[in-house]
C-alpha cells in the first residue's frame, strides 16, 4: 500500500527576506504538514522595509512550471497571491478550470503595505470578472474588497459593512469570501467567512500589538489552504462546516505565529520595519502541535 503527505501549490512571488509570498508560503506548508510545490511568478525585492523592485517571469516559463507540477503530482489544494499581469491571471484561470489545482484559494494581492503595487491596473478587471468565478475562497484584506467591489467602493468601517461587502464578492462567483479585518483600529480583530449557501461566520481574536506583521496574509491563506488539504483527506467534500474548522485552524495558527515573533528585532535598522510573523512557532518554539 502507497502513501503520501497531502500536497499544496503555491502560486506567488518571491520575498527574499522570508517573510512572505513563496518563502512564507513554504514554511506554513511545512508548518501546518503538507508538502508543499510551487509555481513562481515574479521575482520580488523587498524586505522588512518594503518592496524595491519586481522582476516578472514570463508567462510561457510560468505555464512551464505548472506543467512540472501539475503534470507530476496530485495536488490537493492550491493558493494563490501575487500574479501581477492580466496574462498571469487568465494563464491561472485556465488552469483553474481544468481541474487540477484542487481546493482553490485566492489571495488578491493587489498593492503592497509600501503602496508599491502589485497588480496592474489592466488586470483588476481579470481578476473581478474572471478569477474570482474559479475561486472556492478569496481572502480579500479590506482595502482589496473594497477594490473588487468597485473602483469608488469605500472600505468597510463596521462589522455590519464587512458582512454586506462580503456578501457582494459571492455575488461574483467565489465559493466563500474570507474578509480579513486586520486593515482596521479595534482591539479585537473580526474576520468575516461567508459562503454560498448563505451561510455567515465571524472570528474574534485579540489585536496582537506588534510592528511584526510582514506576510500575515500570505500566511493566513497557505494556512488555510493547508488545513482544507489535510482535512480533505478525511472528507469527501469541503462543505461550510469544514471551510469553516479550516478557517479557524488557520486564524488560530496566524496568531501564535504573530505573538510569537511580536519582540523579535531582525532589521539592522528597525524604524519602521516590518518583520515576519513566526512560521515555525509550532515546530521549533512548541507553542502548539
Amino acid at each position: 500500500m502507497t502513501t503520501r503527505p497531502p500536497i499544496t501549490l503555491s502560486i506567488a512571488g518571491t520575498d527574499p527576506s522570508g517573510g512572505a509570498g513563496i518563502h512564507a508560503d513554504l514554511k506554513t506548508f511545512t508548518a501546518r504538514k503538507t508538502m508543499g510545490t510551487t509555481v513562481i511568478t515574479a521575482l520580488v525585492a523587498q524586505n522588512t522595509h518594503g518592496v524595491s523592485r519586481v522582476y516578472p517571469i514570463d508567462v510561457d516559463f510560468v505555464a512551464d512550471q505548472f506543467e512540472s507540477v501539475l503534470g507530476d503530482l496530485p495536488v490537493d489544494a492550491t493558493k494563490s497571491g501575487m500574479l501581477g499581469s492580466r496574462d498571469l491571471v487568465e494563464l491561472v484561470v485556465d488552469r483553474a478550470a481544468e481541474g487540477r489545482l484542487g481546493f482553490y484559494t485566492v489571495d488578491p494581492v493587489m498593492i503592497a503595505t509600501s503602496g508599491h503595487r502589485l497588480l496592474e491596473t489592466d488586470a483588476v478587471d481579470a481578476v473581478r470578472t474572471h478569477l474570482l468565478p474559479v475561486a472556492d475562497l478569496i481572502t480579500p484584506n479590506l482595502p482589496e474588497a473594497a477594490l473588487l467591489i468597485s473602483d469608488d467602493e469605500p472600505e468597510a468601517q463596521t462589522t455590519e459593512a464587512m458582512r454586506d461587502q462580503a456578501r457582494r464578492l459571492l455575488e461574483r462567483g467565489p465559493g466563500a469570501v474570507l474578509l480579513k479585518g486586520g486593515h482596521g483600529s479595534d482591539d479585537e480583530v473580526i474576520d468575516i467567512l461567508a459562503t454560498a449557501d448563505g451561510q455567515v461566520r465571524e472570528f474574534t481574536h485579540p489585536r496582537v500589538a506588534t510592528m511584526n506583521t510582514h506576510g500575515t496574509g500570505c500566511t493566513l491563506s497557505a494556512a488555510i489552504t493547508a488545513e482544507v488539504a489535510v482535512l480533505g483527506r478525511e472528507h469527501t467534500e469541503i462543505g461550510s462546516d469544514i471551510l469553516g474548522e479550516a478557517v479557524g485552524n488557520a486564524l488560530d495558527y496566524l496568531a501564535r505565529a504573530l505573538t510569537s515573533a511580536a519582540d523579535w528585532q531582525l532589521s539592522l535598522d528597525p524604524e519602521g520595519a516590518h518583520g515576519p510573523v513566526d512560521h515555525q512557532v509550532d515546530i521549533v518554539r512548541g507553542r502548539h502541535s
